[in-house]
């Protein structure tokens, strides 16, 4: 299955489609079909289930550094689907499209909660 992200204003994604791969044999066929579907005009933009981080989980070519989500937003000079930023002190990793924290997450199989006052993992 294909699937579609609707951009609304700003490049922010409004919703997500999935159409069936014999209708999406590219992603302007997909687009066509549900712009004719819904009778717009709407901005769709092709999306990877399987892509995060700019990698392909299953080993295939990734697509857009990130799966689409609602309230995501499309970077046009990055082609890339990006995350809402989660907190002021992260810095988009221009790699991954993915957010950094300011300090490495903990390696040691405990779950931690970030502390944006104090700009620390805190265990949960």
């Amino acid at each position: 299955m294909a699937h579609f992200a609707k951009l609304g204003v700003g490049n922010i994604i409004k919703k997500v489609e999935v159409v069936s791969n014999d209708i999406a044999t590219t992603e302007q066929a997909g687009v066509d079909f549900l712009n004719n579907l819904y009778n717009t005009r709407d901005v769709w933009k092709q999306t990877s289930y399987n892509t995060y981080g700019g990698i392909h989980l299953l080993g295939g070519t990734p697509f857009r550094k990130n799966f689409a989500g609602v309230g995501y937003t499309y970077d046009q000079t990055r082609d890339a689907f990006i995350e809402p930023k989660p907190y002021p002190s992260w810095t988009l990793n221009e790699t991954t499209c993915l957010w950094d924290s300011p300090v490495t997450y903990p390696d040691d199989g405990q779950r931690y909660s970030w502390n944006e006052d104090n700009q620390t993992w805190d265990l949960v």
